[in-house]
């Protein structure tokens, strides 16, 4: 199998995770670091819409990470 098939689904099981967890900053996490291995992944394939809806959610996965640090919420 090709290590980037390995890492896309890495990305789609790591934001399955942050779904299921509670934790609003352990779903950032999660949702940082699966969308960086779906960004991979998206590159890779050469996808240029899925490329720009990868960088969106990532960006907002930080934004909201850094707002909640910000605000004093981190539950």
């Amino acid at each position: 199998m090709n290590i980037f098939k390995i890492v896309g689904a890495l990305g789609i099981v790591l934001i399955s995770i942050g779904i299921i967890v509670k934790k609003r900053k352990n779903q950032n996490i999660y949702y940082i670091l699966g969308g960086l291995c779906l960004e991979i992944y998206s590159i890779y394939i050469g996808d240029l819409i899925f490329i720009i809806l990868q960088i969106i959610f990532i960006l907002a996965a930080i934004y909201d990470s850094i707002k909640m640090k910000y605000n004093g919420k981190n539950n």
